[in-house]
């Protein structure tokens, strides 16, 4: 396997772009025919097109921020646990988050996620 092609790095490539609101930097770390679900099987995206638009206006979020509390990796299989910070109807909050990433040949195969605690600016005192 060659240094680029570590899942962790497709992984921390993917967050760096996340981060930098480069919406074309990180579709480019996902395969053309990857999937997202909700955790356990819950597919919320089919196809590198069906995640482009699922994912189009989340990168408009002025806030939108992931901060990576803790990564761990075990030969394809990528988790990382972190706090998304985002604007929810609501209002602008943070959400918990676990994300477990499968890559292969160097491109997110599956990404899928787990849903935490929600905290919202207005509930912090």
């Amino acid at each position: 396997m060659s240094e680029c092609s570590r899942p962790e790095l497709i992984v921390q490539r993917q967050l760096d772009a996340y981060n930098a609101h480069d919406h074309e930097a990180w579709l480019n770390t996902y395969a053309e025919d990857a999937q997202q679900f909700e955790y356990p099987s819950t597919l919320l995206a089919d196809g590198l097109d069906a995640i482009r638009k699922r994912s189009i206006s989340r990168f408009q979020d002025p806030v939108l921020h992931a901060s990576l509390l803790q990564r761990s990796v075990m030969g394809n299989m990528v988790i990382d646990f972190e706090e998304v910070r985002m604007t929810f109807p609501e209002g602008t909050g943070r959400i918990e988050m676990t994300a477990i990433y499968q890559v292969d040949e160097g491109k997110i195969k599956t990404a899928s996620f787990v849903f935490g605690k929600k905290t919202l600016d207005t509930d912090i005192t």
